[in-house]
């Protein structure tokens, strides 16, 4: 299949796997384990159904929102995902262009290719800066500070990740970055490479440089060091949103790392409403994993969130045509979102509704009368 043939965001991933070194495609691909959360973070959201409402005039769809107090033109955003020149040259800087053409917030990771400066010398455009705490707290300082600086307008914190899931792709596949890339944000603090003797590059990484004692403590003291909001990422129980509520955190997003932490956690869209009837409205939650349609964006409004993120479609359809696949993806989940609403009977997001959907764990289920 060829790029101009795409017709779903689901299709760049063959064009990405011919595009890619097989270690490369499998380091994105990949989740912990036995793979179950990941296969389930996509099945779920085929187990929640439509209850659409019909005869409503649906000839202008609004679905612009503003995350954070930010203005964007849909709530589907880009998550964070880590060493984007790995899969193409322009890496973060193409993806940040593409958001700021779709009007959407693009997420730079802790662990990118491209600096912070960097990706925002690229233009205007909605930017938050994922963060891992490393043992060193000045390193943590550093990121923040810098961000702050350079215009970005959250902190995305990742919780999930005390150490390393185990990815037994990377480690048959001996993963490490090409020689020619570091992780950029640290040049100058000897921390921007990976062991290239490591059975996986990565995990020696985090074992020896991320913060395993990371608690809710830490969200306090970031907060002493930033005025930016701060997202709790990596949240999948009511116990631990209220805590976050509690804590002072601006909002949270509900993730399992793209299944690439513990195996066996369920779907995002499946710990989704229990996330958002915990926080009772007091934060905003969102919600990444698992989209790869409109469709799903809806699911995911429908049971509460704010918005969402979407990762891996946004790496693919970057290995696959650069920029250009970039745009192309959003446009697709954009114009798929658009339609769902219409055919839902929904023309703004205020108007999408939990009665809307009727998902497995509901007690009322619809069956035909004979």
């Amino acid at each position: 299949m060829e790029v101009d043939q795409v017709t779903n965001v689901m299709e760049f991933e063959a064009i990405a796997k011919k595009k890619l070194p097989k270690m490369i495609y499998e380091y994105y691909a990949s989740g912990a384990e036995d793979e179950w959360t990941l296969k389930e973070n996509r099945s779920a959201f085929s187990r929640i159904l439509f209850r659409p409402r019909i005869l409503i005039d649906v000839t202008n769809i609004d679905m612009s929102t503003t995350i954070l107090g930010l203005k964007v033109s849909m709530p589907i955003m880009i998550a964070p995902t880590a060493m984007q020149k790995m899969a193409h040259p322009e890496g973060e800087f193409a993806i940040a262009r593409a958001a700021s053409s779709a009007s959407t917030i693009m997420t730079l990771s802790s662990w990118g290719n491209s600096s912070i400066e960097e990706v925002a010398s690229t233009g205007p455009g909605l930017r938050f800066f994922q963060l891992y705490v490393y043992k060193d707290r000045n390193v943590v300082i550093n990121l923040v500070k810098r961000a702050e600086k350079a215009g970005y307008k959250a902190i995305a914190l990742t919780v999930d990740t005390p150490r390393l899931g185990r990815r037994e792709a990377d480690f048959k596949n001996r993963f490490n970055m090409p020689p020619h890339l570091t992780l950029k944000n640290f040049e100058g603090m000897d921390i921007g490479k990976f062991d290239k003797n490591a059975d996986s590059g990565l995990t020696k990484y985090v074992a020896g440089l991320v913060d395993r004692s990371l608690s809710w403590k830490d969200i306090a003291w970031l907060k002493t060091i930033t005025h930016l909001p701060i997202l709790v990422k990596g949240v999948v129980t009511a116990e631990d949103a209220k805590i976050a509520v509690q804590t002072g955190a601006s909002g949270i997003i509900v993730s399992n790392h793209g299944a690439r932490q513990l195996d066996y956690v369920p779907a995002t869209i499946m710990a989704l409403e229990e996330v958002v009837q915990a926080v009772q409205g007091k934060i905003p939650v969102f919600l990444d994993g698992g989209v790869r349609r409109g469709t799903d964006v809806f699911k995911a409004l429908a049971l509460g969130a704010s918005g969402i993120f979407v990762g891996r479609p946004i790496i693919w359809s970057l290995a696959a045509d650069g920029e250009a696949g970039v745009s192309k993806a959003l446009q697709s989940l954009r114009e798929e979102f658009e339609l769902t609403m219409a055919l839902s009977g929904c023309r703004s997001l205020k108007e999408i509704m939990r009665r809307h959907v009727a998902a497995p764990w509901d007690r009322a289920q619809i069956t035909p009368r004979l």
